[in-house]
């Protein structure tokens, strides 16, 4: 079935072209904006892990070596799309729009982080396994119905793929035709469990076949693979022709979350030798011109900035308020929770 499947590469790990096909589509605006998205989401990701450790926001969930594929995908969507991520998701959500602001929030635990944007289509991130699917999938359909092009992206890991979420979504989508894209992100593992022990198949794109819904398998660490096989699929969803299913095969350097140790279960030298999608794009822009050291300084220190300042405005909201615990949970608190609601602010004032 990998045989079916093959693993689509435009620039190999040394950064040269092994598609001349794709040579005149990809030019330095494109270039430029994959490496500044991938560059700048980095920084956030390394950023959010020092402030879990400082005890500055709360567990983690990091996605380093995953760039590519949050970014590649990321930057084909139009303004009226939708988007529906998962925990580790963030890259893409900042690459769309999202504010970097409000997603610190998030990882704060913050209400006001948890919110659907103000600004873009982005559901708020997803934490149980594969329960956006579904959510993509209808709010495509809601798009279709309407008359309108846009389309809806769900992403989700490996692990994703042995859930029923998953098949109800593909199920739906197929029969109805729904304007969806199914982008997995493949890195080898649904937490501590390897993939050759959470399913059988040998792909996950080889899925799709039993509803029918075309698949691809891409390089994930190929930025310029990611994003025209999305392109692609786009473009099909946006013509009436129905959903596709992209799985990226990648690898996340560091732990599930800030609160894992994957020296548990994944071998030391796991991984070790898989080029770095950031250091593969960079041989590329040497290799053919694109390289600018000046503008890769100013880019650098344009984005800390940015994330420095986006760091204060966080930490500078009031404190939250222990209420939030009892008001958003039920349309009508029950007696005993507003018992202790009541006694807790008692105690507080010293009642």
């Amino acid at each position: 079935m990998e045989n079916k499947f093959p693993v689509k590469k435009v620039m190999d790990d040394e950064g040269n072209f092994v598609d001349n096909s794709y040579e005149k589509a990809i030019n330095t605006e494109l270039v430029w904006k994959l490496y500044y998205h991938m560059h700048r989401i980095r920084s956030f990701d390394r950023k959010a892990i020092n402030l879990q450790r400082q005890g500055r926001i709360g567990t983690y969930a990091p996605f380093e070596g995953q760039e590519a594929s949050q970014v590649g995908s990321a930057l084909v969507f139009e303004e009226d799309d939708w988007i529906f991520p998962t925990y580790r998701d963030h890259g893409a959500t900042l690459t769309f729009g999202a504010d970097m602001v409000e997603t610190l929030l998030y990882w704060n635990g913050r209400v006001e982080g948890s919110l659907p944007s103000k600004s873009k289509n982005i559901f708020p991130p997803a934490v149980p396994i594969a329960s956006q699917i579904p959510h993509a999938v209808g709010a495509s359909w809601g798009e279709k119905r309407k008359g309108n092009s846009n389309i809806a992206i769900a992403y989700f890991g490996d692990g994703a793929t042995s859930e029923g979420d998953f098949h109800e979504g593909l199920n739906f989508a197929s029969v109805f035709q729904t304007p969806t894209i199914f982008f997995n992100q493949n890195n080898g593992y649904a937490i501590s469990v390897p993939i050759e022990k959470q399913m059988n198949s040998k792909t996950i794109a080889q899925k799709a076949l039993g509803y029918d819904i075309p698949s691809k398998r891409v390089d994930g660490n190929d930025c310029f693979s990611v994003y025209f096989e999305t392109k692609k699929a786009v473009d099909r969803a946006r013509k009436g022709k129905g959903p596709s299913l992209i799985e990226a095969v990648t690898w996340r350097k560091g732990a599930h979350t800030t609160a894992d140790d994957p020296s548990k279960y994944r071998p030391e030298n796991q991984g070790k030798n898989i080029i770095d999608p950031i250091t593969r794009l960079e041989r590329f822009m040497k290799n053919y011109g694109y390289w600018q050291e000046e503008k890769v300084s100013a880019m650098q220190k344009d984005i800390i900035t940015e994330l420095e300042t986006a760091v204060k405005e966080m930490e500078a909201y009031k404190h939250s308020s222990v209420e939030d615990l009892f008001d958003h949970v039920y349309s009508e608190l029950p007696a005993h929770l507003t018992e202790q609601k009541v006694n807790y602010f008692e105690h507080i004032r010293g009642v």
